[in-house]
Formats: C-alpha cells, structure tokens, sequence
C-alpha cells in the first residue's frame, strides 16, 4: 500500500522477540522486508540488520534499536519503504493503495468503491463500499471475478453474475 509520499506499507512493528532489539511484524509485506533494505518509521530512517523468520511470520531488528525496550516502544509504529526502492511488479500486479479508490462497475451497473485490499488465506480481496446501501462487498482478485483493472481511470470491472450478487 502506498502511503504519504510515495512510502509502501511494509507492516507494523509488534510484539518484541528476544533481547536485542528484534520484533514480530504484523502485517508484513515480506518483499520489502530484506536484511540491508532502509525501512522508515515516522520521519526516521533505519537499516535492516536482521531478518528472520518466514514470509508470515517475520521477524526484524533495525540499527539503532539495541533492546528489548527500545523495540517495545516502537510498538504499533507503521513500517514504510520508498516506492522507488521497491522490487518492480509483475503483469496483473497492483500496488493496494492504487486500488484504493477505485471505481468497481459491472459493464455499465455501478457496484462501489473500493476501500481496500484485504489478504486472506486463499486470496486476496477487494473490500468494496457499495454504491447501493448495504454491507460492503468483497471480491476476490482471480480473474473470473475481475475482469479488468485500469490504474490510470481508476476503474475495475467485475462479474457480479460470478459472485453471486444478481
């Protein structure tokens, strides 16, 4: 997700791991998340010194933060990386908050607006706020739901017939 200023969401500093330093991250975004990469936290910039763990369970300790003490009180604290130090995407890959906003549309039928990209499990899900009132809807990014995806207009078209929602 792309934060203020260009920034990726790259997880959110948890619960302390060990004496030195090290913490759980909750909601990695492991891609960003390699030993020697710069993470930022608040205006403050940090080196990776040790990554452990595995892609859903990572584990992080930065330069500068030489204790137990000094990661718990980080906790909570939002991990950023710039967009430009990112790996580039693949085709049909989207950064979250370039979706965020998004228009959703069935052909011509307006279905919502998308609030945000959830990872579950199986997959990962657009939560839409609906155009009509009612609970929000979430549509799976796999291609029978989604039909296309156009970052520049802002716009997803998808097969309300697919999800069951006509």
């Amino acid at each position: 997700m792309v934060e203020d200023g260009g920034q990726l969401f790259a997880g959110r500093v948890a619960s302390p791991h060990g004496l030195d330093g090290s913490f759980h991250v909750a909601e990695p975004a492991p891609g960003l998340l390699s030993e020697g990469a710069i993470v930022w936290i608040d205006a403050r910039a940090y080196a990776i010194d040790r990554r452990a763990g595995h892609d859903r369970n990572v584990i992080l300790r930065l330069a500068g933060v030489a204790d137990r003490a000094a990661a718990l009180a980080l906790r909570g604290a939002t991990l950023t990386v710039p967009q430009s130090a990112a790996p580039p995407l693949g085709e049909d890959e989207w950064w979250a908050t370039d979706l965020e906003g998004c228009r959703v549309v069935d052909g011509a039928i307006p279905v919502g607006t998308v609030l945000r990209l959830v990872a579950l499990p199986s997959c990962e899900v657009l939560e839409v706020a609906r155009a009509q009132p009612g609970p929000t809807l979430l549509i799976p990014l796999v291609g029978d739901a989604v039909r296309t995806v156009d970052i520049e207009a802002k716009l997803i078209d998808v097969d309300l017939d697919f999800l069951g929602e006509r």
